[in-house]
């Protein structure tokens, strides 16, 4: 299967499904078409999202702000979110617990950076609102795949 089958961008412009491995394996919908400069990971917990306590397992909840935060990030240079940028820090604080059956949306947003980082934001919530879980990270764009190995640019 090409790259190109496995990503399917859905019909609505800025919604991106299957575009990774762990994509796929977990479930998860990115959304970089908002406009607003904030990028979007939503995920439906099943029984295989949860721990030994029945409830989502604290990684996963990592996962979910680290790709928001990541995309944010990517969203600071790229309009399609698809520009990728590296993880250097992720601090993550869990706030309550997520249930099976519930629908949570990870956020990012930029809060700040200069030439070659950028500092974002995240807030993990279910969908009446219950915070879940809050991130800090910094973000590296990562080098452009056409420039064969170059360093990456620094961020505007």
């Amino acid at each position: 299967m090409s790259d190109e089958e496995r990503t399917r961008v859905a019909p609505t412009e800025g919604i991106i499904e299957n575009e990774t491995g762990a994509q796929r394996l977990l479930g998860y919908v990115l959304d970089v078409g908002r406009g607003d400069g904030c990028a979007r990971c939503s995920l439906t917990i099943e029984e295989s999202h949860a721990n030994r306590h029945g409830m989502l397992h604290g990684g996963l909840a990592a996962v979910l702000l680290d790709n928001a935060m990541g995309a944010t990030a990517s969203l600071s240079v790229d309009a399609t979110g698809r520009r990728p940028f590296l993880t250097i820090a992720l601090n993550t604080q869990f706030l309550a617990p997520g249930r099976i059956g519930t629908r949570l949306t990870a956020t990012g947003r930029r809060s700040g950076g200069g030439r070659s980082l950028v500092f974002v934001e995240g807030a993990l919530v279910d969908e009446a609102g219950t915070p879940i879980a809050t991130a800090s990270g910094v973000f590296k764009r990562a080098a452009d795949p056409s420039s064969k190995g170059a360093p990456s640019e620094s961020v505007a």
